[in-house]
């Protein structure tokens, strides 16, 4: 089963916390100095937030369960003309994931991604533009999630 994922770039992370906490009635998963996510199944979402970038939403994506719903979704995002970014082995959001990452028709980040093992560290990924559509770039070295 899929789940969505909401990535929100924050600028008080201790009070964010507490919002979402109120807001899902849940506490974080993963909680680290710069970063929180709730796997929560009430919605059924992976939201994460950190103190990175400029505050608001920073991407959307979906969460599969299994490296093959990546890979059709990639597939067919490419059959419909889209230009994906695929990683394998990416480690992000002290994650370590399969990832595919387009732009929607507005230049708005998806991520869609496979997580399959845990990271010590944040991560960095090269934010490239992955649209042929006029959209943001995305600077070279900037932290995968922010």
């Amino acid at each position: 089963m899929k789940r969505l994922h909401v990535h929100i770039a924050v600028d008080d992370l201790e009070r964010a916390i507490g919002f979402y906490s109120a807001l899902f009635a849940s506490q974080p998963s993963l909680v680290k100095p710069d970063y929180a996510k709730w796997m929560l199944d009430d919605p059924r979402v992976s939201l994460a937030i950190s103190q990175r970038g400029t505050t608001g939403i920073d991407h959307l994506g979906i969460q599969v369960d299994t490296d093959d719903e990546l890979r059709d979704i990639a597939g067919r995002l490419r059959s419909a003309g889209e230009v994906t970014r695929d990683q394998e082995s990416a480690i992000c959001c002290y994650a370590q994931s399969n990832k595919s990452w387009v732009a929607d028709p507005s230049g708005l980040r998806w991520e869609t991604f496979f997580t399959f093992g845990e990271a010590t560290a944040y991560g960095e990924d090269l934010r490239e533009d992955v649209s042929p559509k006029p959209a943001p770039t995305f600077a070279a070295g900037a932290a995968c999630c922010s």
